[in-house]
């Protein structure tokens, strides 16, 4: 390949690109001026991307695109100039001419002389409409016009050359902003997310080996402390000089192993915290490179919908709000589809035409509204027009006609009931197929890919003012926010969007309806399944007096599924299962915990399945209820020292709802007087309070030789490390910043400390 032929090949390559970014502008500029044939910015974006088309075009030497690009062109200037104005005609050709470019500009497609010359004749017809139809002498056949993808696959054409030679680099080009853009594949996108998701968890294990110094360092002091009180014994004995140097070396050898141990456990924790900060950039930062505007899969839906509804003979607008919202690429490729069907299906079912539109006071023009948001780590998708809405007694009637229900039981269906219809595969309103609808694929179609991205959609509608389709599916299926559970000493992710509620159930609240148990909710009275049934787990343990509960829903089926713990929420990267094992029942993928940990993310729609499986096999096996007379194991006591009442109120409830046993103190001096009175398995201490603050507090604790082994941690608003050093050297086992203070961070510390709630 010499360098001329490599240039050219990488001006082909950017031309495509223009092309399809400049198509954009006049696409979105013609449907624009439509509404305003006069709106000047629109008239001069759109005259301006005609012209660098042409001169790309130019450069390239695709003459097909300079011919095109040219009448264009000249027709946008004759209306910028006031020579002349835009009818709807004019914008129809315009659009047909942006569309012949693209077709250019494409590989593959083939645009012929004939096609060219067909269509520079109609846009001048258009500019000059006194000029005579003129017939086309015969003639020979024509060589055809070179096109972009016949300049580029030349046969003598070698392949690229590497990355590092002098051939202009085909895969970078720049924004309108000046920015550089780099073209990466999708597949090094997914293993970049992979590695740095991996990164962030390997940055966790951490964890536990900090907690083991910890204890280590809590060995050591008791230690140190048991010899200082042997010296003291010691003393009034008459030992050799070499017992008592042999009791002195041990003693400060102990102490510097403990002053070192000290320090190098300060230094793993502040290389921990560290790295799991740079590990959380790192994979936020391969995440956000997922991220592509809503805008990318609109590209050519207001077009489809100006064009559908002129063929249908009406008049639509489409407005669009939240272009920029951010969404995994993955979700944006398999929502076009969706979209595009619930686009059409508003064209034309929902928008009447113009004359009855008038005749009901609306406008001549429909309005289809979408609107695009973040809600609760969602993508929420609301569809909308001003329609006439779904006739309730005809869907009625044809329910009836196709034998899916009784008269009887039709007439008591409710709207909810009733729109459930349309979403059956095959159900269609239309009595007469056309190319638009009738074969009732649409919005089967719909409800079957949303669900494929794990999330809802539902119908609403009002007669004659229109109808209203609310979307909801996670903003990508990398990560997915999920609620982690126990069953059977196993933890479980069941997705936030499939769960209604969680609660906890006394055994007073459950209640038997037809030999199954149930409890209330919502008013309404909601089955109830043991997780470890459906799961295939052993019954495990549950050291509650209370039963944990995930009530979860899809469409109308509500389930409450008993669970042994609740883990609290945390965001997981999803990893797909082995191909090799099928598809496993009730679960749709795996992930990895903060500590390495696996965890496996049910699916949900699977899991209900099941449970209808065992009500109608009569499997569904009873909750056992837990015995108010049975023996249980005393609760592990805490005490929780802060002249904070907000804090001290958090922290007290927390650990009441984990299962121990609450004791609070106002300042170091009443939590000290606790202390000495009453029996604690841990201590949780503030440091700045009045009389006696908590390095006093934790001093006197490990001057004590009754409390000196007892576990502390403390919990301060000081976050410098100077301030973690110094609540680690008066002896506290854990230090927690309040300002990265979490539920999960404070309950998973008194768990690394003292265990679980019962002993």
């Amino acid at each position: 390949m010499t360098p001329d032929q490599m240039r050219d090949a990488s001006l082909l390559e950017l031309f495509s690109l223009e092309a399809d970014a400049q198509t954009q502008v006049l696409s979105a500029g013609l449907l624009a001026l439509e509404r305003n044939p006069t709106q000047a910015d629109q008239l001069e974006a759109c005259m301006r991307a005609a012209h660098s088309l042409k001169g790309a075009a130019r450069i390239v030497g695709v003459d097909a695109g300079v011919s095109v690009a040219h009448v264009m062109e000249d027709c946008l200037v004759s209306a910028q100039e006031g020579r002349l104005y835009l009818q709807p005609e004019h914008i129809d050709a315009l659009l047909q001419g942006t569309d012949l470019l693209m077709r250019i500009a494409t590989p593959g497609n083939d645009v012929g002389p004939a096609d060219i010359e067909a269509y520079v004749a109609l846009m001048e017809r258009l500019l000059d409409p006194s000029q005579p139809i003129a017939t086309p002498a015969p003639k020979p056949e024509p060589i055809p016009a070179p096109r972009v993808d016949a300049l580029l696959l030349e046969p003598e054409l070698e392949p690229a050359p590497p990355l590092g030679s002098d051939a202009p680099r085909q895969n970078k080009r720049m924004t309108e902003g000046g920015e550089r853009v780099l073209r990466v594949t999708a597949e090094r996108l997914n293993s970049l997310l992979d590695l740095s998701s991996k990164s962030l968890v390997e940055t966790q294990r951490l964890k536990p080996y900090l907690a083991s110094l910890q204890r280590l360092k809590r060995i050591q002091s008791n230690s140190l402390r048991a010899l200082d009180a042997l010296d003291g014994q010691l003393k009034s004995l008459d030992l050799n000089l070499e017992a008592q140097e042999a009791l002195a070396d041990t003693r400060r050898l102990l102490s510097e192993a403990q002053a070192l141990l000290a320090e190098k456990n300060a230094e793993l924790d502040e290389f921990g915290w560290q790295a799991g900060q740079r590990a959380q950039v790192l994979y936020d930062t391969a995440l956000a490179c997922r991220m592509r505007p809503f805008a990318d899969v609109l590209a050519g839906q207001v077009r489809m919908v100006r064009d559908l509804g002129r063929s249908l003979g009406k008049q639509v607008r489409l407005e669009i709000e939240g272009e920029k919202t951010q969404v995994d690429r993955d979700v944006l490729e398999k929502l076009e589809a969706p979209l595009t069907h619930l686009l059409r299906n508003a064209v034309d079912h929902g928008i009447e035409p113009p004359e009855q539109r008038v005749l009901a006071g609306k406008p001549a023009e429909g309005l289809i509204r979408l609107r695009a948001s973040h809600q609760a780590g969602l993508l929420v998708l609301e569809l909308s027009d001003d329609g006439n809405g779904v006739d309730l007694e005809r869907l009625r009637g044809t329910i009836v006609d196709r034998h899916l229900s009784p008269v009887e039981t039709a007439l008591r269906l409710s709207e909810e009931e009733l729109l459930t219809f349309l979403f059956l595969p095959g159900f269609s309103l239309r009595d007469k197929v056309t190319e638009v609808s009738g074969r009732g694929v649409g919005l089967d179609a719909v409800q079957h890919m949303v669900r494929q991205l794990r999330g809802a959609v539902v119908l609403e509608q009002t007669a004659g003012q229109g109808s209203r389709f609310h979307l909801e599916v996670p903003l990508t299926l990398s990560v997915v926010r999920s609620l982690v559970v126990e069953v059977g000493e196993e933890a479980y992710a069941f997705p936030l969007a499939h769960i209604e509620r969680m609660c906890d159930l006394a055994p007073d609240d459950i209640v038997q309806l037809e030999g199954r148990q149930h409890f209330w909710h919502e008013g309404r009275h909601v089955g109830l399944v043991a997780a470890s049934q459906l799961l295939q787990r052993p019954p495990g343990q549950n050291p509650s007096d209370t039963l944990k509960v995930v009530v979860i829903r899809e469409r109308d089926a509500v389930y409450g599924i008993a669970v042994e713990r609740f883990i609290g929420e945390r965001t997981l990267v999803v990893l797909p299962l082995d191909d090799r094992l099928g598809k496993v029942q009730d679960i749709s993928a795996g992930a990895l915990l903060d500590d390495g940990s696996v965890v496996l993310i049910v699916d949900v729609e699977d899991m209900l399945r099941s449970v209808d499986k065992l009500l109608n096999t009569g499997r569904l096996e009873r909750i056992a209820r837990r015995s108010q007379q049975a023996t249980e194991a005393p609760r592990k006591r805490v005490l929780v020292v802060d002249d904070s009442l907000t804090v001290r109120e958090l922290q007290r409830k927390l650990l009441l709802n984990r299962g121990y046993e609450v004791a609070v103190a106002v300042d170091g001096m009443d939590g000290w007087n606790a202390l000495r009175s009453e029996d604690f398995d841990l201590l949780i201490t503030d440091i700045d309070m009045p009389r006696m603050d908590g390095i006093e507090l934790v001093t006197l604790l490990r001057r004590d030789s009754r409390l000196q082994s007892l576990p502390v941690m403390v919990v301060s608003y000081k976050d410098r490390e100077e301030d973690r050093r110094r609540g680690l050297d008066a002896g506290a086992d854990y230090y927690l910043a309040k300002a990265s203070f979490h539920d999960d961070a404070l309950l998973d510390a008194v768990v690394e400390l003292i265990g679980g709630a019962r002993a």
